[in-house]
Order: C-alpha cells, then structure tokens, then sequence
C-alpha cells in the first residue's frame, strides 16, 4: 500500500514542465512524444481480498473478558479466614493470634498459616505478607506440586502393591505363611529385573486382608527397619562432625524431616525411609550439624558442607520426592 501511495504523490507532486527561464527563448520544434509505459503493477499491491471473518450475529453474548476466562491462580487454607493478593495469586489463609513476638508463616500441606502477637494490626500483617509474598507463593505451589506427586503415587493396599524404599520399588506380598512381623529382603541384580522391583516385603496375612490391615503392617516393617537404618548412619557421621548424640526417636510429622536438642535428642521422619541414602545421609547430617550450631547461620552450612559438599543437590530431591499418603 505505501509503494502504491508514493506512487500517486509522484503524479500530483512533479510539475511535468520545467521553470520558464528568464530573457529571450528561442523556440524550437518540440521532439516527438513517446507514450509512457505502464507502470507495471505490483502483485503485492493487487492481491485478491482475503475474506472476512465471519461477523458474530449482534443477538449472541458478548465476548467474556480475558480476566474472566482465565482465572488469576489462587490458594485456598480448608481453614482460611483472611485473603490477600500476592503476587497476583490470591492466598486465602489461616491467620492466628499468638502469644509471640513477631509474625510467622507456615506454609503446610493445607496451606498457609499466619500467626501474629494480639498487639499487631492487621495493616501490618498484611504489609508483612507482601514483603515475604515471593518466598510464600513459591511454597504454596510446592506445596501443591507435592501433593499431586503424592496423589499419582498413591497405594492401593492389596496383594502386589508397589511403593518407594531406599529410593528403589518394594513390592508387598500376603503369605499366610510368613513371619507376623513380615519379612524385608533385598533381591539380587538378576532377579531384581527379572521381578521388576528391587525389594520384597513378605506380611503373614491372607489374600483377602483388608486393605488397612494390609497398611499397619507395612507401616509397622517401614518404621522398624528406619529407626534401625538411622541409628546406624547416625553413628557413622557423628565422630565426623565430633557430636555426640543421645537418643533418636521417629516422628510423624507433616511439614519437617527431623530436630534436635541441645540435650543430644534426635528425631527423624520415619517415611525417610522412602528416599535414597544419600537424602537420608543430608537430613542425619543436618540434624547432627545442629549439637554444633543450633541455627542456620552460614556457620550451620558450612559444617554441613564440610561432610555433605553436595547439601544443595540432596536437599531438592528430599523436596521433590513423590511420597505415597499414610
């Protein structure tokens, strides 16, 4: 369209005859006329119309706005009696009066839960929020990726149900015959691709056991094999750290692998007993590293890093891992 227009201004801006000069002129027989040729016709300017899109008969709804269609991203507490934008999510949360000096977040599996000293205003909260709302809205959507790992590795309790032990597959199988305990072995590299798991939990009930019959028992073998496992790598990786420490007991705990006390007490997550060793090894060093400095000063990392150089690495995985629901 431009060469077109350029080329209609050419025919209406040049003066085809020239500036008469001044003084005598001296006529002479003007030279024959040549026709001008054509110009010739650009194909990018004489395209055939493209057809129109069909226009939306004026009885129909209006177009919905884009907001409308696609809804903002949001968080919702089960328990949740405040709502806030951050980020553009809409975070709705669970929000406590406390006996505390300042205000805390805790981002768990149901959401996030604020608590705040009586003596501070709500306005200050919120400011609060919008200054820590990249940390809680990356939390929330790990939160939430989690629980649809867990969702996809969910365990139907029953003869043959498969779960994670050791990083590896460990498949159940009901033997009447079997020890009350249950039985735990690993099988060789052969048999291992032969059977498609890497372990075999034997459990002394029969085929038609309910399925939280079927449930307790694992759990029950899972937690004696982890409390006897995390004892030993606690042992291993004290004297390297030079703490010593007192007493483990497992815990059950949604939202945290593991504590410690300054007293020596250890507790560690029995569904650790999920993961590889290397992640099992990073949180038994990590409490460990806690009888020398009880924070998370980089002091704290530092000690880890001199046992475990590759925290960072274990650390994702141990927050990534897909873990079935108990």
């Amino acid at each position: 369209m431009n060469r077109l227009l350029q080329f209609t201004l050419d025919l209406f801006e040049r003066d085809p005859t020239p500036a008469a000069p001044s003084g005598p002129v001296k006529r002479r027989a003007a030279p024959p006329r040549r026709p001008k040729a054509a110009p010739t016709p650009d194909p990018q300017l004489f395209e055939p119309p493209r057809p129109k899109a069909p226009t939306p008969s004026p009885a129909g709804p209006p177009a919905a706005p884009l907001t409308e269609v696609i809804a903002p991203m949001s968080f919702r507490h089960p328990q949740a009696n405040r709502e806030l934008q951050l980020q553009g999510t809409w975070v709705a949360y669970r929000f406590e009066r406390a006996r505390r000096r300042s205000i805390g977040f805790v981002v768990g599996p149901e959401g996030l839960v604020v608590r705040a000293p009586r003596w501070v205003p709500q306005a200050e909260v919120d400011a609060a929020l919008r200054t820590k709302s990249a940390w809680i809205v990356r939390k929330l959507d790990e939160a939430r990726e989690r629980q649809t790992r867990q969702a996809e590795a969910s365990v139907a309790w029953a003869d043959g149900a498969e779960l994670p032990f050791l990083g590896e597959p460990l498949r159940v199988r009901l033997q009447p015959g079997a020890l009350a305990g249950g039985l735990l072995h690993s099988l060789p590299p052969e048999a291992a691709a032969e059977q498609g798991v890497r372990h075999l939990l034997s459990l002394g009930l029969p085929p038609q056991a309910e399925a939280s019959q079927i449930k307790d028992a694992v759990q029950a073998c899972l937690m004696r094999e982890a409390k006897a496992l995390f004892a030993q790598r606690l042992d291993h990786y004290a004297p390297q750290l030079g703490v010593q420490w007192k007493k483990l007991a497992l815990s059950n705990a949604s939202t945290r692998w593991g504590s410690a006390r300054i007293d020596g007490s250890i507790r560690l997550n029995w569904r650790l007993i999920h993961f590889s060793l290397p992640v099992i090894d990073y949180v038994v060093v990590h409490e460990l590293a806690h009888l020398r400095v009880m924070d998370h000063s980089p002091r704290f990392w530092d000690t880890v890093a001199a046992v475990v150089p590759d925290h960072a690495e274990r650390r994702q995985q141990l927050r990534l891992g897909a873990l079935p629901r108990w």
